[in-house]
Formats: structure tokens, C-alpha cells, sequence
């Protein structure tokens, strides 16, 4: 029984992956070729390709998107080779990997409005210069940032967001044990014929791990080719980047733009796709050159540089994220604050106050929605997790699995949200919270999936084996064995969920139509509206929401076993006290018996 829940749990995760996405397509390419019934529009054609064509900019938005996605990536994988090479195989790495877990659970749309706070014209760091120039006007220094004409704004903060993501993949992929066994024999094999560390990095432990992340480097590729939030927020307005356009062609208040705005979802895959082919093409160009560099039998590999950069690299993060935390929450607590001063004059809690006044809506709904997506997809993937392990599937059926599995991740999501938004409502118009809920889980079921994954393959399946041989059935196995060993992973897990679900923007306001608020939702719209200190307070909110999470799922087991422990020892103490008494009775009796 317990073995046929398990194979219908995965069936459900292949149906919550695929359906969405392909539904979602098809009812964005209607739409493109001119059928939309709603609208009156009832036969197939181009024209709507045609105009799109012919839009103001669109050469521009397509630039755009196609340097910031493409770039970022390229940059932000550089940069995680380069720390693993630096920190690899010494105590800096879970150093540095705890310094940039904060940026991994800040939402997008936080980390955009952080980064204002310390790289705008009057941010920290214009600050810092004003202060040693003695100059009371916002520093030329920094104005590319943001809105600067060449998107490097969006590609900088991309590249911040992107790192420790890409660092967790790697790390995680070479946490498993076949690899860590292999990956520490080509280290040694590297250091006994002399190579330094990071030659024996990039020519032997680079190589064997980079084709195990490539699928999550992709995702990070079209995830930042086709993101909203942060070219949103700091992105150039007009022109602005192909997804931003699409975002303002939908929520348009004349309804044709919508029938430009599926056109240009499609368009927005095609460039998802040439950014694809030109990082492809990167790869190939890179890696013809790595062969060179194997042939020349050199055993050192710019050890200088990979040093100095990465020493460098840490030092940045450390310094932006002392920054985050510094003016975020100064400038919630501030009352005034004139430039170029470095404290502000007076702190208040007043713009908390108006925050908490109106937030409480928005907060329970980003409350529900991330539990329920959380758990769902957490008990989902468990049982998905349980069928591969019980009832394995055929070769062709893995394959389709793991295609599913990064399908969402792979398709832009502007390319297939709105049209599933437009296949919600012509079944109920009605179910917008069942509506955003499914939007939420399509993201969060494949990191939940990845998170745990790792941990299963890792189990020592001596324990089942045991448990096995005493008769216990396979769900006793997996309740009372596999569960509570894996309750840490289960619980980071659960908490990466939340994260990812507090930090979704376009899947909540698409399918909700704006009817369900968010902390997320409200605080980019505070950026275009309100008070730079209210915006701080949404952005403190929105950083401390999956922080919260993660702190559950790290101290929780802690105090489940230390229960545990209180409860043997008061075991031991009742034990030792109720022997004691048994003792003390028996020698009162021989002492009575004597006595007689």
C-alpha cells in the first residue's frame, strides 16, 4: 500500500512539473498567432510577430536581456571556480560558504533594493567618498549604478545573486560520496606530482564536476535572461529589457497589448535559447583552451592571480554584505539622514510603525502560501524520493523525470505563466489563491527536489537493511529510520522552500492578478512610490522571512536531541533512584526478618 502511494506522490510531482509549463506554452502561443477569442481575435496569423518587430527599442530590449543573462552567468561561474580553486580542500571554504549563505536566501527583489542602499549615487559607498572628499553632492563615481544604458547594474547584482547559488551546486554535487572519494584521489594524485592547488582544481577536479552542475548553471542562465524583479527596480526604464516590456504589455490597460506581450514571450524563449548557444559556444572555446593548458604539463596555474582574486572576491562580498545589513537597517530606523554623512542625525520607529499598520494582509498571505508550498513539495519529493528507492522506474520514465525536473527552471517564465494564467481562468476564475499556489509550487518543487536528493543518495542503507531484517515494513522503514536521521535535511529543505516562495514576484502577481499582496509584491511596489525608509523596512522584512526559516530548520534538531538527551538522563536518574529504593526495602526487610 505504502509502496503504491509513494509511485502515485511521484506521478503527481511529474503532473505539477510538466502540465503548468506545457499548458502555459500553448496558451502563450495562441495568443502570438492572433487567436484570442476574448478579444474577438479568431484566426491564425504572423501579424502580431510583425509588429512586434517593429516596436521602438526591441533591438535594445533583446541586447539587454542577452548581456545580463549571458554575462552574469559566465561572470558568476567564474567567480565560484575561482573561490573553489582558492578555498578548496581547506577550513576558508566553510568560511566562505557561511559569508555568502545570507545573499542565498535573500529574494531578488531584497537584494536589488539593498544594493540601492549602498552603490546608488547616495548610498553608502558615495557616502564613504563624500565623507573623504568633504564633498556634499552625490560622487560621479557611482552612477552607472543604477539605471545605466548598458545594463550593468542588472548584470552586477545578478552576478551577486548568482555566486553562492552556483556555489551550492558545486559543493553539493561534490559533497556525494562516489565524488568525494574521487575528487579527494585526483587531489592527492595532484599534490604528489607537484601540481599546486589551483592547477589540480582547474585541470582535474573541474572537469569531473562541472558536467554534474551544468543543468543548474542553464537555469541560472534563463533565470537571469528572462528576470523581472531586478531589471524592474534597477534596470533602465526605456528602453528596458525584453521581460520587463512583456511584464508593462500584459498588465497594459488596453487588453490587444496582451496579444503583443504573447508574441513577445516567444520571442523571450528564442533569446533564452541564443543565450543558451552563445554560452555553449563560450564553453567550447574555453574548454579548447583548458586542453591546451593539459598539454603543456605546467604545474602551477596562475596561483598569484587565483589568490589575489579570490582574496579579493571575499573581501567584496564581506564588505557588501556588512553594507546591506548597515544601511537597510539604518535607513529604517532613520529620521533624518543628509548626505554625505555616515550615521544618521536621529533614529524613529515610526516608518516600522506604518509599515506593520498596512503589511499585516500581505504578510499572512506570503505567510500561507510559502507553508503550504513548502510542505507539499517537501512531502511530495519525500515520497517521490521513497518510489525510486522502492519501485524504481524504467529508464526512459527517469529520463522524462529528469527532464520535468528542470523544465520550469529552462522555460522563462514569462514564456509560459501568462498563458497559464489564461488557462486558470477559463477554468475558474474564482481560485486565485489554488491559482497561486500552483504558480509557487512549479518553482519550488525543483530546488526542494535538488536540496534533498543529495541527502538520500547519501543514506547508509545498512540501516534499512536492519530494519529490514527485523520486519519492520517499508513504511516503518521510511517513518521511523530514514525520517528522523534525515530530519535535518528535511528541514533546511522545508526552510529553502519558504525562501523561494517568499521571493516570487511574477508567478504571484500574474496569477493572483494583484488580488493576493505580498511582502514581496509590496515592496517593489514601495521602490516606485513611497519613502526610501518605508522601502527599508519592506527590505529588512523581506531578508529576516526566510532567514526566520532557515534559523527553524538549524536550531530545531538541536533541541530535539538535546530533549532526547534531558529525557535519558532522566531515565537513568529514575532507574538509579528506583534501585536504590529496591536496595534500601531489601535490607529494611533482612533487617525486620533478622530482628524476628
Amino acid at each position: 500500500m505504502f509502496s503504491q502511494i509513494t509511485v502515485y506522490a511521484r506521478y503527481a510531482l511529474l503532473l505539477l512539473l510538466l502540465v503548468p509549463v506545457t499548458v502555459g506554452v500553448i496558451g502563450v502561443v495562441f495568443p502570438a498567432l492572433g487567436y484570442f477569442p476574448a478579444l474577438g481575435e479568431h484566426s491564425f496569423s504572423f501579424r502580431i510577430f510583425v509588429e512586434l518587430l517593429n516596436v521602438q527599442h526591441i533591438g535594445q530590449m533583446i541586447w539587454l536581456s542577452l548581456f545580463s543573462g549571458v554575462g552574469s552567468t559566465i561572470l558568476a561561474s567564474f567567480i565560484t571556480f575561482l573561490l573553489l580553486a582558492h578555498c578548496y580542500q581547506s577550513s576558508l571554504l566553510n568560511k566562505v560558504q557561511a559569508l555568502l549563505s545570507p545573499l542565498l536566501v535573500l529574494p531578488h527583489a531584497a537584494a536589488a533594493i539593498a544594493l540601492l542602499f549602498v552603490l546608488s549615487p547616495s548610498g553608502l559607498v558615495a557616502r564613504f567618498i563624500g565623507t573623504i572628499t568633504d564633498s556634499a553632492m552625490p560622487s560621479t563615481a557611482v552612477e552607472l549604478f543604477p539605471y545605466d544604458e548598458w545594463g550593468l547594474s542588472v548584470l552586477l547584482v545578478l552576478v551577486i545573486k548568482e555566486v553562492p547559488f552556483i556555489l551550492l551546486m558545486a559543493l553539493s554535487v561534490m559533497a556525494q560520496p562516489n565524488n568525494k572519494q574521487k575528487l579527494e584521489g585526483y587531489q592527492r594524485a595532484g599534490t604528489a606530482l607537484g601540481y599546486s592547488a589551483p592547477s589540480t582544481f582547474f585541470k582535474l577536479i573541474l572537469p569531473s564536476i562541472y558536467t554534474q552542475i551544468k543543468f543548474p548553471i542553464l537555469a541560472v542562465l534563463v533565470f537571469a535572461t528572462s528576470n523581472v524583479e531586478i531589471p524592474l527596480l534597477i534596470g533602465l526604464n526605456n528602453p528596458s529589457t525584453l521581460s520587463v516590456a512583456i511584464l508593462h504589455w500584459f498588465n497594459h490597460v488596453d487588453l490587444s497589448m496582451r496579444l503583443l506581450g504573447s508574441a513577445a514571450s516567444i520571442l523571450q524563449g528564442v533569446v533564452c535559447v541564443l543565450a543558451i548557444v552563445v554560452f555553449f559556444t563560450v564553453e567550447r572555446m574555453i574548454s579548447w583552451w583548458g586542453r591546451r593548458q593539459l598539454s603543456t604539463g605546467r604545474r602551477n596555474f596562475f596561483n598569484r592571480t587565483v589568490a589575489l582574486l579570490g582574496t579579493c572576491t571575499v573581501g567584496i562580498y564581506a564588505f557588501l554584505i556588512a553594507g546591506v545589513v548597515y544601511t537597510v537597517v539604518s535607513y529604517s530606523l532613520a529620521e533624518h539622514w543628509v548626505f554625505p554623512r555616515l550615521f544618521p542625525e536621529a533614529l524613529t520607529l515610526l516608518h516600522w510603525k506604518t509599515a506593520f499598520s498596512a503589511i499585516g494582509q500581505p504578510l499572512l498571505n506570503t505567510l500561507l502560501l510559502g507553508l503550504a508550498t513548502s510542505v507539499s513539495s517537501v512531502v511530495l519529493v519525500l515520497l517521490t524520493l521513497e518510489s525510486e528507492v522502492l519501485v524504481p522506474a524504467t529508464r526512459k520514465a527517469a529520463a522524462l523525470f529528469s527532464f520535468s525536473l528542470f523544465l520550469p527552471l529552462l522555460v522563462p517564465g514569462v514564456a509560459f505563466l501568462y498563458g497559464l494564467v489564461w488557462f486558470q481562468q477559463l477554468l475558474s476564475v474564482h481560485s486565485l489563491g489554488f491559482h497561486t499556489y500552483i504558480a509557487h509550487m512549479v518553482y519550488v518543487l525543483p530546488y526542494v527536489y535538488l536540496s534533498l536528493a543529495v541527502s538520500y543518495q547519501r543514506f547508509d542503507n545498512r540501516y534499512v537493511m536492519v530494519a529490514q531484517s527485523l520486519g519492520k515494513s517499508p513504511f516503518q522503514v521510511f517513518w521511523y529510520v530514514k525520517l528522523p536521521a534525515l530530519l535535518n535535511s528535511v528541514l533546511v529543505a522545508w526552510a529553502l522552500g519558504l525562501a523561494i516562495s517568499f521571493s516570487q514576484y511574477l508567478p504571484t502577481m500574474l496569477a493572483s492578478g494583484g488580488a493576493i499582496p505580498t511582502v514581496t509584491t509590496e515592496a517593489v511596489a514601495s521602490v516606485s512610490g513611497s519613502s526610501v525608509r518605508l522601502t527599508a523596512v519592506y527590505a529588512v522584512i523581506q531578508a529576516l522571512m526566510p532567514l526566520l526559516g532557515f534559523v527553524i530548520a538549524w536550531t530545531l534538531p538541536k533541541l530535539i536531541t538535546l530533549n532526547r538527551e534531558r529525557r535519558r538522563t532522566h531515565n537513568r536518574r529514575s532507574k538509579r533512584i528506583s534501585s536504590h529504593m529496591s536496595r534500601k526495602e531489601r535490607l529494611e526487610k533482612k533487617v525486620v526478618h533478622h530482628g524476628r
